[in-house]
């Protein structure tokens, strides 16, 4: 910890940016006050330094829970742990994605006209994926629901409205179709995400969540079109035959 606190609040969000949601959380600026300890940054701020040491610990014991058997997992959990895990980040990472890119796009805008298109096909992005996940939650996923219980329970399966689960799903995976070729679009306009030399601190935080957004997007995508979907449609079948 002696180390951290040394350390200046720009290099340490070098080393993690996951440390950049925790200054930004306290209102200390890790781009253009990034020249400034810790202990300076909390000396003008009513901040307990303990306390921030406390929080910056915990973000950066973060581990990606992706060893989980979702093999065997019961539908209605995986449906849940999708729900939690997956779209609560996505509700989470985008206003924040939104005001990076928004400022970066504004100061370096200029000289790197690629930020203009990247922020037009994050906002399409985010406003497509705002649609999908309520479409899951208000639909596709209440149904496979039942489906578990009727099987659980030996319930016959009443109807949806929408026919086969198949018809849903499907309209799902060409959602998923689009917003993977739009990151593909994004992730080849940043360079593969790696920021340009003349990149402030602001710039690096902002591509490295585009990372790490598109990752937790294909890790989203790989459980509900390789896992969930071909076993919700499975269990479709056996509840009707």
């Amino acid at each position: 910890m002696v180390d951290i606190v040394n350390k200046t609040i720009g290099q340490l969000v070098a080393d993690d940016y996951r440390t950049a949601e925790v200054f930004k959380n306290h209102n200390i600026d890790f781009c253009c006050g990034g020249n400034q300890t810790i202990q300076e940054a909390v000396a003008k701020r009513n901040i307990k330094l303990d306390d921030l040491l406390r929080e910056i610990d915990e973000i950066q014991r973060r581990v990606v829970d992706d060893k989980e058997d979702f093999m065997s997992l019961p539908l209605d959990q995986l449906t849940e742990h999708i729900e939690s895990k997956h779209h609560r980040y996505v509700e989470e990472r985008i206003p924040l994605l939104r005001q990076y890119l928004n400022k970066i796009k504004s100061v370096h805008g200029a000289n790197h006209p690629e930020l203009h298109h990247i922020n037009e096909l994050f906002l399409a992005s985010a406003g497509e994926l705002a649609m999908h996940m309520k479409k899951e939650e208000l639909i596709l996923f209440p149904y496979i629901r039942k489906m578990v219980e009727a099987k659980r329970e030996y319930k016959e399966l009443t109807p949806s409205h929408f026919g086969s689960i198949k018809n849903p799903i499907q309209v799902m995976m060409r959602d998923h179709d689009n917003e993977g070729e739009r990151f593909r679009k994004i992730e080849k306009l940043s360079n593969g995400f790696i920021p340009p030399e003349d990149a402030c601190n602001t710039y690096k935080v902002a591509f490295a969540f585009l990372k790490e957004f598109q990752d937790d997007l294909h890790m989203h995508i790989h459980l509900e079109n390789n896992i969930l979907f071909p076993r919700a449609e499975v269990m479709e079948h056996e509840l009707n035959n």
